[in-house]
């Protein structure tokens, strides 16, 4: 696999991070070559039936089908990196599946149901591929996500290890790839609201989560209690006052610990790939050597940790594009597509 190589001034983890969310935010459209696939919209119905919003494209004999969501906040019309996956897996001839988890975006206006943290949205990932398999979207499918979307994947994959369905077979999940996964909540919740800057993306965070409660509680009068919304002012106070009574939790630490997917990974079976940077600044840096722990005795996962990549940045400079024989700059999407073809 080609290494990483990062511009010079994006080698900090942070700085990375930033780069990513201000600036190419804005301006990805001119580096990504291929163009936007033709989607269709189709409400799904995931676990427990709540109706799940996605987007669907199918291209000419397509080999093989993509479904993947996005991370902790956003929805499908501004969640431009997942966008970048669309068109490069279209372009390369798979049909792509994208949709909004729960809570967020046009599934948050179909339902009140709050967020799960994989526990509910494993059995959404297979679900979606079922249906999306009945719309024309062939096997083998290959769940994706990224940051809080990785977790939810990975829970996808575990989930898909032992379905009973008419409509798809266990065999017919192939596996999935992940970039910079969320692996243990609560760890790196407490890690970055305790680092002098990490505390700022919290709270950039937790207005997100606020504005989305407020938007549930608009969509759906009723379903939420005001009093609470305003109380959670905080990541950690949005699954206090919101989502672990819903879920049956009597503590977050409990939520967090059920939900968090690094105790999943040495019971992997099916194809696997993590991309991990070292240098990701949302998450507890004592973690990389329990996710090598994790994976090294499971042959089924391929563990590409980076020193450097940040939170889902992984922008690759033009020495690291021309050894890698990349058309673009997006390192990480690239590796997970070369992945995908290798086994596909």
């Amino acid at each position: 696999m080609p290494s990483f190589l990062p511009p010079w001034y994006l080698k900090s983890g942070f700085a990375m991070t930033l780069y990513v969310a201000k600036i190419a935010s804005q301006s990805w459209q001119g580096s990504t070559p291929a163009p936007e696939p033709n989607y269709q919209g189709h409400v799904f119905s995931g676990a427990d039936h709540v109706p799940i919003y996605g987007i669907v494209a199918v291209p000419p004999r397509p080999k093989g089908s993509i479904v993947g969501t996005y991370g902790i906040t956003g929805e499908l019309d501004n969640q431009w990196f997942l966008k970048i996956l669309g068109r490069k897996a279209f372009a390369q001839g798979y049909a792509v599946v994208l949709f909004d988890w729960r809570a967020h975006g046009r599934t948050a206006v179909l339902s009140p149901t709050l967020t799960s943290d994989g526990l509910y949205e494993g059995e959404d990932f297979v679900q979606i591929a079922a249906q999306a398999k009945e719309l024309g979207c062939p096997a083998p499918f290959w769940f994706t996500g990224y940051s809080l979307g990785g977790q939810l994947a990975l829970w996808g994959i575990k989930t898909s290890q032992a379905i009973e369905s008419a409509q798809i077979s266990s065999e017919e999940i192939r596996g999935g790839a992940v970039i910079c996964p969320s692996l243990d909540s609560e760890r790196s919740l407490r890690y970055l609201v305790s680092h002098p800057l990490g505390k700022y993306i919290e709270k950039a965070i937790a207005q997100q989560l606020n504005q989305l409660a407020w938007k549930l509680h608009q969509d759906h009068p009723g379903a939420f209690d005001p009093a609470a919304i305003e109380r959670a002012d905080s990541i950690w106070g949005f699954d206090h006052e919101l989502v672990i009574s819903r879920l049956g939790f009597e503590s977050v630490e409990d939520y967090y610990t059920a939900s968090s997917p690094l105790p999943l990974l040495p019971h992997l079976t099916k194809s696997t790939q993590i991309l991990y940077a070292a240098d990701d600044p949302l998450f507890d840096p004592t973690l990389v050597p329990d996710l090598q722990k994790a994976c090294a005795q499971n042959s089924a996962i391929d563990l590409v940790l980076t020193e450097h990549g940040g939170h889902v940045g992984y922008i690759s400079s033009q020495e690291g594009q021309e050894i890698a024989g990349d058309p673009d700059p997006w390192w990480a999407w690239n590796r997970v597509l070369d992945w995908i073809n290798e086994r596909s």
